[in-house]
């Protein structure tokens, strides 16, 4: 059996977010079914509906903007058979292009936060596990930069990080990418190509790693959906001090960094000779210098 790691990513545009950061979740094959139809019955407990029927997708950047923790806390909490009533209206009148009334604001407001926190349950409950890398987003690649067509050293460590935990489970790996745009999609699987079929620690690896990525389109690809939230959280709430990565958090989100840190990989691994600890989320200062330096 395999275990499936969906990716996304965030901040990839640097405007708003402090880090550019990829990866997702991995998932047992095994309980993927489970886990979408648990997904579908949490949109029907929180918003009376299932999103796709009015063209809508859960992101993190929309599912937990600001706006939206501000109308959940509005008011008191609804109670569910209203809240599902209410944000029925407000989806349909966004179909109708007409503005929701004050209360509909809040129900949204409260089923999105609901559902955020609830993913974080869902994720736990399922068993899958978080790989992510980030790197500041004010980075610039250098002129001179001679590796263009391999992995950048951040992508190298997602990588080597779902290795080791496939390795620890004696299992295999498939990467499930959410399409972003054909031209840099081809440029990304050109760079994968290149470190697990020209370099020798990628040859190895690709005996557990497929280095075949699948492409979905999220708004199809519930579990897409729910890395593109885990993705969003780690570039809000998640840092690594230590690392350097310190960004100033988003503190109506900080609640949601010790979900982050208890979903992520942790594990011994046999590095270069000696036994390492290392975690599933991880932070490259400069993605272009080598280790060395």
């Amino acid at each position: 059996m395999s275990w499936l790691l969906f990716m996304d990513e965030s901040g990839h545009d640097h405007r708003t977010m402090p880090y550019e950061v990829r990866g997702g979740f991995a998932i047992h094959s095994g309980k993927l079914w489970a886990f979408v139809k648990d997904w579908l019955n949490l949109e029907l407990n929180y918003f009376g509906t299932h999103l796709k029927q009015f063209n809508k997708e859960l992101k993190g950047s929309k599912l937990l903007d600001k706006d939206r923790l501000k109308w959940a806390s509005m008011d008191l909490p609804l109670e569910d058979d209203e809240r599902r009533s209410l944000c029925r209206k407000f989806l349909t009148k966004g179909l109708e292009k007409t503005n929701p009334a004050k209360k509909e604001f809040l129900a949204y407001g409260q089923a999105s936060v609901g559902m955020a926190g609830s993913i974080m349950e869902l994720l736990r409950e399922h068993e899958c596990y978080l790989f992510a890398s980030a790197i500041p987003k004010n980075v610039r690649k250098p002129e001179n930069f001679e590796y263009e067509d391999y992995l950048r050293k951040d992508h190298v460590f997602l990588f080597e990080r779902f290795y080791f935990f496939l390795k620890e489970r004696k299992e295999h790996g498939i990467i499930v990418m959410d399409e972003v745009e054909e031209s840099e999609d081809r440029r990304f699987i050109n760079r994968l190509h290149n470190y697990f079929l020209k370099t020798s620690v990628g040859k190895q690896r690709s005996g557990i790693i497929v280095p075949v990525p699948l492409f979905v389109s999220s708004s199809l690809s519930y579990p897409v959906q729910a890395a593109d939230v885990c993705i969003y959280l780690i570039n809000q709430c998640f840092r690594i001090p230590s690392a350097g990565m310190d960004a100033p958090v988003r503190q109506d989100l900080k609640d949601f960094s010790g979900w982050l840190y208890d979903l992520q990989f942790k594990g011994e691994a046999e590095k270069n000779g000696s036994s390492i600890y290392m975690y599933g989320i991880t932070y490259v200062p400069d993605p272009y210098t080598s280790r060395s330096r």
